[in-house]
């Protein structure tokens, strides 16, 4: 019967064309305003590493000032001192953990057809690749040895692979920053995250670095951070004295693989502050937190309040669409008030026409999805022109291809309840007579 039920669908929007592009469009538009919004809210809130997020926890301490709490909303300082990550570092508490840092490389190929170029890199652990699991093309990382050595090694993406090396397996080979030379240890293939979670600070859209060195290395070339420095008091002068100093710019990172290991980290790190407020830093009461990569999201507000707030108005204007779709349906179906009637006195059952005209109602919802579909991709197209940060998350994936033809049949099905159960009310005596 539903084929039955198709067919009759189908030559009845055919009768009206107009009426049914009117339909058709009136969904489509009003999908591709909230699919547009909703896409970039799902990606951009979604969680970025599924498999582990639970195990992944970022550090936080505060050290900041009496007086002034870190920020308006009474937060911890999102980054941390020089002092306390390297302390962590060496106590190695946690099952694998990493400080870094953002730096910026100014790159000197060998090839002197290519020009100089800067690019920004990352100083961090070997222990980075384990947690955040980058694919590797070629090699791998550095290894720990590698760390305590401050080591001259480097680990590139394929696309810096591409521009320095034409894509051929370069480990073993050397590349220049900063007039010093980095042995390659490993290529990473494609690797870019929707949302860089090790590091909202300074920018959860941004691309993924360029390259990667040991964090013991940056420090040892007196490489300066590049990104979100935040001080309380003045530092003593020079390199040292920053070193030195309560300056936090640093992200510090853990993997905790049970809750037993996460209860006796955060007690470990209670016990670290406390020690430390003998010696007369840490002003503040003593507070730490370990969110995972889900709550360190929230607690960021990576989804902004502004974002959120596009998402409903989208859905707001998707249900004024559906509203003006049910005045359609309703004339629509109430001009068939004659056939619905003669139907009925030939044998018809109220289910079997409330089956038909909501069939209708759904080929009307197919079709508005998928130019509802093809207009969410042109909208997606048009967020990462405008706007170059989203340019990773304004993507359409198979779930939210998924989601959009769902949403659009069921939309136009609750649109088709009203106008078919008022089709099936028609009286068929009251019909044949007037006929």
């Amino acid at each position: 019967m539903f084929g039955y039920y198709l067919k009759l669908g189908l030559k009845s929007l055919r009768r009206n064309p107009v009426l049914t592009a009117l339909m058709v469009f009136g969904i489509a538009l009003g999908i591709a305003a909230s699919m547009t919004s909703f896409t970039v809210f799902y990606l951009m809130g979604g969680d970025p590493i599924p498999w582990k997020s639970d195990r992944l926890h970022a550090v936080q301490v505060d050290n900041w000032d009496a007086n002034e709490a870190f920020d308006d909303k009474g937060r911890l300082p999102d980054q941390m001192t020089y002092i306390d990550a390297k302390a962590l570092m060496t106590a190695a508490k946690a099952d694998r953990q990493a400080a870094m840092f953002k730096v910026a490389l100014p790159i000197q190929p060998e090839n002197r057809e290519v020009k100089p170029y800067l690019e920004i890199g990352r100083a961090t652990y070997a222990d980075f690749f384990a947690m955040f699991e980058p694919p590797f093309q070629y090699g791998g990382p550095w290894n720990a040895e590698q760390d305590a050595d401050s080591a001259r090694v480097t680990v590139i993406t394929q696309e810096t692979n591409e521009k320095l090396f034409g894509g051929a397996d370069s480990v073993g080979r050397t590349v220049r920053f900063n007039n010093v030379e980095y042995t390659v240890v490993g290529v990473l293939a494609h690797w870019q995250p929707r949302v860089k979670f090790y590091d909202v600070t300074n920018g959860p859209l941004t691309d993924a670095e360029a390259a990667y060195l040991p964090f013991t290395t940056a420090i040892d070339l007196r490489l300066d951070s590049t990104g979100n420095n935040n001080c309380w008091k003045n530092s003593d002068p020079g390199w040292e004295g920053f070193l030195a100093s309560e300056c936090i710019w640093t992200q510090f990172w853990v993997q905790l693989d049970s809750r037993e290991k996460l209860d006796a980290y955060k007690s470990f790190l209670d016990a670290y502050v406390t020690e430390q407020k003998k010696q007369g830093r840490f002003p503040r009461p003593v507070a730490t937190l370990l969110p995972d990569v889900n709550q360190w999201l929230a607690l960021q507000e990576v989804v902004s309040r502004d974002v959120e707030i596009q998402v409903g108005l989208a859905f707001a204007f998707l249900a004024v669409c559906l509203v003006n779709t049910v005045g359609l349906l309703l004339a629509k179906f109430m001009r068939k008030s004659g056939e619905i009637g003669l139907r009925r006195a030939l044998g018809a059952s109220r289910q079997q026409l409330f089956m038909q005209h909501l069939v209708e109602a759904g080929v009307v919802g197919i079709s508005g999805g998928l130019v509802g579909l093809a207009l969410t991709a042109a909208g997606l197209m048009g967020v990462r022109v405008l706007y170059t940060q989203f340019k990773n998350i304004a993507q359409l994936d198979w779930t939210m291809i998924a989601i959009t033809l769902l949403l659009s049949v069921a939309s136009a099905m609750l649109a088709g309840l009203f106008p078919t159960w008022r089709a099936c009310k028609v009286q068929p005596a009251t019909q044949l007579k007037t006929q």
